[in-house]
């Protein structure tokens, strides 16, 4: 089972047990965060995309830490003129690690891969 997610203006494919850096997210260490922009979902027979989300569909990962990407070095000059600049920077992430996907259907019912509480589709 896969999904797609949207998360800091990026697209991600993602599976169970999968771990993925996406942007800052305020949430701790250890968290349980949700991810309810899903825009394609897939069990292997079943393809579900979304117009532009699927509804009902959400991802539930653990925050497994905080840190900033490897520097990258951003050089500007501009031909015969003298200029030219030199700037760093570092891109701070978040790290997950997905432990389930959860499909809503339209009769209110979710089925869920990967988790223990797999009836579980409230989100808390």
């Amino acid at each position: 089972m896969y999904a797609v997610i949207r998360s800091g203006g990026h697209q991600r494919k993602v599976t169970i047990d999968q771990a993925i850096r996406v942007e800052r997210l305020r949430a701790e260490p250890g968290d349980e965060v949700i991810l309810r922009q899903v825009l394609l979902v897939s069990d292997g027979q079943d393809l579900r995309v979304g117009h532009p989300l699927v509804s009902g569909a959400q991802v539930r990962a653990e925050v497994l830490g905080h840190d900033r990407a490897k520097k990258i070095i951003v050089f500007k000059k501009k031909r015969r003129k003298g200029y030219h600049k030199t700037q760093g920077h570092r891109q701070h992430y978040t790290a997950l690690r997905i432990k389930a996907i959860y499909v809503g259907d339209a009769a209110g019912t979710a089925t869920a891969q990967g988790d223990d509480n797999s009836g579980d589709s409230n989100g808390s």
